[in-house]
Parts: structure tokens; C-alpha cells; sequence
């Protein structure tokens, strides 16, 4: 019989259905049962996969922030200066261990604060003290002081947070800045005065203070009044706007008096040279022509005086308070309310230091045992010593004297030596002055 097309496609067709169900199902249970390596190897997760899915899941949730200033008021004393040093104790180190423990910033901006745009309007050297120090950065919107001085010593207080413009610098949005220079008023008192603390200034003494300082305004080369700049150095051009004495004031037994100082700018050192000059001129150890003869080009011997008494007074921000200060979003950056809490922290912290270190370390009465040391001319010796410095009753500093002479001689003589190829050996040098002053007294 013969089947016609139709008729036999009709009879095949529930024999290939079975067999695809069948075929079907027993692929599928063979892919469920046995594992494809190929296609296990390609999804399985790496160690580096793994923590980078573990670090996905830390990422701390994204906070709203706003450029921000820092009104800070702190002691230097116990502290390497304000700017951060790994390694080393400084109050920027210690005010970005609160931000970080208060959780105000990220890991990353406690290891690399440029990512919060850090800035600090002055740097303050070793013991140096600030009372309205600025620091401008990003916080949280809300931010509560009391919070970050929880985390922070008693001799460092934030003593308020305002919201500045985006654009904000606190270094290069500055129009000024105003230093003050506290010590015992027997630092300026005359030759022939005893040095203790029974000292009181007169008023002849404070107007022939404030004489002097009036030849430090307007704008000057500045270079005697640092390290490491020359004559022509264009940036040792700085402008004084103001420099006074206030009146004198007793605490704990001490009479104290403060220099004030305001200028656009300062370098290194550059307050405690001038006050070392105005001490020098007071005491009669240098002339008052000292100060006009510091601008020309010469490298003159100038002393610098001791830093427990400087301090930060203010950062000023004339032009941004124009611009900014009343435009309704922002608050002005003078702080003039503020007044009563920088006194009471002067009074509480500042004051006290100055007066106890002064008393336990005598830092200025043995300073100004020092000062007739220096020439007040053009440094043809050794920096820091006289050529009659045998003639005072100073074994130990006549000694490093000699020392420092015979080591420059060696070191200049190394120079001038192009066959030489032993390098001067100091601490040999230091043995042969030493020998030599033990022959001079036998």
C-alpha cells in the first residue's frame, strides 16, 4: 500500500515530538548535573573582585558639603608649629584628628587634605600662639563647634564655623594680617637697669618704643629679616601698615607689654628680627641708624628674639567682607562679636604660658645675656659673635667662637682647595678650638 505524503508525515509526527522531549529533557538534566569548567571559570569570582565588591559595599555615603571657616584659637606651646608634619607634634594635625573622629571628613581628606580644599591663613612656627587663626575647607552643612572641641585639647578651641563663598581662600583672600609681641617690660628697659622682674617701664621708655617702630612703616627689604633671601629678591619687599605699644599690664607679679604689628605679609622670622632690633636699640647695644642701614643690600648681624610671646592676633578680609559681608548668605569674617571669647582665651592660655615658661626658663633675661654678641654690622665673621667676645665673661660662648672661626677657615679653605679630597672633619675642628682655649687659660 502506498502511503501518500500527507498520511506519512501525520504518522511521524508524534514520534518526533516524543523524541524531542525526550532529547530535551535529558540535555537539560546532563547541563543541571555536570558543571561546565569553561563556564565556571569565566564567572567565578578573583580575591581582587571580592575585595573590590567589599570596598563597594564601605563606600561611605556621599555628604553635601560647603566651603567653610574656621575661627581657631590655640597655645603653642608643646607644639611644632601650626602647619601639619607627619611625624610630628602641630595643632593642624591635632584639629584634623577631631574633623576625622567626629566623622566631618573622610579618610581621604585626613591623608590628602587638598581634596577638601585645607587652606591656613598663617603659619605659625614652634611655640608660636594664634587667637583668631582661619582656616578655610569643606564640611557638612551642619556642623556644631562644641562637637569638634570635644575631640580637641583644652589649648585648642574652635571658636566658630561660617559659611564662605565657594571661590573662598583663607591664605589668598587675606588683605592682612596683625601679630602682637607680649614679653616683660625689663626686655626694653636701659643698660644700666637691673634685670628682674621688679622692673616697671615709664613713660619715657614706652615713647621712645613707639619712636622706633614708626621706622619699620611703609614698604621696606626685608631681607636681613629672614633666612635665605637675597637683596633682589622681589618678595623681600613687605609693607608695614601699623606697629605700636600698648600699655603696660601686670599679672602674677610680672609687668608685661605687647607690640602690635599689622602688615599685608610676613616672612620667617620676620616679627621676632624687628623686635630684636627694637630691644637691641632700647638697650643701647645697637644705634637707631641699625634699621635704615638693614634695607641696602648689606647682610648684617641682627639677633632674633625669643618666639614664647608671639602671637596671631588677626587675619583680615577688608575686601571680602566689602563684597561678601552683607549680601545676605554670608556672615562677615571680622568676629567682632567674638571679642570677649579671644580675651578670655588670651587670659586663660597665652598669658599664663608666657609668664610660667618666662619664670622656670628665664628665656628673656638669658636672651638679652646674649645680645651684645651681635655687631649689628655686615657679617664679615662668624653670624652670631663679636670679635670682643673674650672681653666678656663668657667662657663657653667664647669657646664655640673659636670653634666656629676654625670651622669656617677649614670649610673655606676645602673650597678653595680643588686637589683636596678629604672633606673637612668638624668635630675635629671642634677638638682643636677646644684644645686651643685650654692652652690660652693654663
Amino acid at each position: 500500500m502506498v502511503l501518500s505524503t500527507r498520511h506519512l508525515l501525520k504518522a511521524l509526527l508524534p514520534i518526533n515530538s516524543a523524541c524531542r522531549t525526550f532529547f530535551g529533557t535529558t540535555r537539560f538534566s546532563a547541563h543541571m548535573m555536570v558543571s561546565d569548567p569553561i563556564i565556571n571559570q569565566k564567572h567565578s569570582l578573583s580575591e581582587d573582585d571580592e575585595n573590590i565588591a567589599s570596598k563597594k559595599l564601605c563606600i561611605e555615603p556621599r555628604v553635601k558639603r560647603k566651603k567653610c571657616a574656621i575661627l581657631l584659637a590655640y597655645s603653642g606651646q608643646g607644639y611644632l608649629g601650626l602647619q601639619r608634619n607627619k611625624g610630628t607634634k602641630t595643632v593642624e594635625e591635632e584639629l584634623l584628628l577631631a574633623l576625622k573622629s567626629k566623622n566631618l571628613i573622610t579618610d581621604e581628606g585626613f591623608e590628602q587634605i587638598q581634596t577638601m580644599h585645607f587652606q591656613r591663613a598663617a603659619r605659625t612656627d614652634k611655640g608660636v600662639s594664634a587667637l583668631r587663626q582661619i582656616i578655610s575647607l569643606l564640611l557638612p552643612e551642619e556642623v556644631d563647634k562644641q562637637v569638634i572641641n570635644s575631640a580637641l585639647p583644652e589649648q585648642i578651641r574652635v571658636l566658630d564655623i561660617r559659611r564662605v563663598t565657594k571661590g573662598f581662600n583663607s591664605k589668598n583672600s587675606c588683605d592682612g594680617r596683625t601679630y602682637s609681641y607680649t614679653c616683660p617690660t625689663f626686655a626694653f628697659a636701659p643698660a644700666e637697669a637691673t634685670i628682674d622682674f621688679n622692673y616697671r617701664i615709664d613713660a619715657i621708655v614706652i615713647d621712645r618704643i613707639n619712636e622706633i617702630v614708626k621706622s619699620f612703616l611703609g614698604c621696606h627689604n626685608y631681607h636681613n629679616y629672614t633666612s635665605k633671601k637675597k637683596p633682589g629678591d622681589p618678595s623681600a619687599q613687605r609693607y608695614m601698615v601699623s606697629f605700636s605699644c600698648d600699655k603696660p599690664f601686670e599679672k602674677d607679679g610680672v609687668e608685661l607689654i605687647s607690640l602690635y604689628v599689622r602688615g599685608q605679609s610676613f616672612m620667617l622670622h620676620q616679627i621676632r628680627k624687628m623686635v630684636g632690633v627694637i630691644i637691641a636699640i632700647c638697650r643701647g647695644v645697637a644705634k637707631h641708624d641699625v634699621i635704615e642701614r638693614s634695607w641696602q643690600p648689606d647682610r648684617l648681624d641682627l639677633p632674633i628674639a625669643p618666639g614664647l610671646g608671639l602671637v596671631l592676633e588677626e587675619v583680615h578680609y577688608d575686601k571680602y567682607n566689602e563684597k561678601f559681608g552683607n549680601d545676605g548668605m554670608h556672615e562677615r569674617l571680622d568676629f567682632v562679636e567674638l571679642n570677649d571669647q579671644v580675651s578670655e582665651f588670651r587670659a586663660k592660655y597665652i598669658l599664663p604660658t608666657i609668664i610660667k615658661v618666662e619664670k622656670e626658663e628665664s628665656s628673656m633675661q638669658l636672651w638679652l645675656e646674649q645680645l651684645p654678641l651681635h655687631t649689628f654690622e655686615v657679617r664679615t665673621e662668624h653670624r652670631h659673635m663679636r670679635t670682643d667676645v673674650n672681653e666678656i665673661n663668657s667662657p663657653g660662648l667664647a669657646s664655640l667662637q673659636a670653634a666656629a672661626e676654625l670651622i669656617e677657615k677649614e670649610e673655606q679653605h676645602s673650597i678653595n682647595d680643588t686637589n683636596t679630597e678629604v672633606p673637612p672633619d668638624n668635630l675635629s675642628t671642634l677638638a682643636d678650638a677646644a684644645q686651643a682655649m685650654s692652652s690660652e687659660k693654663n
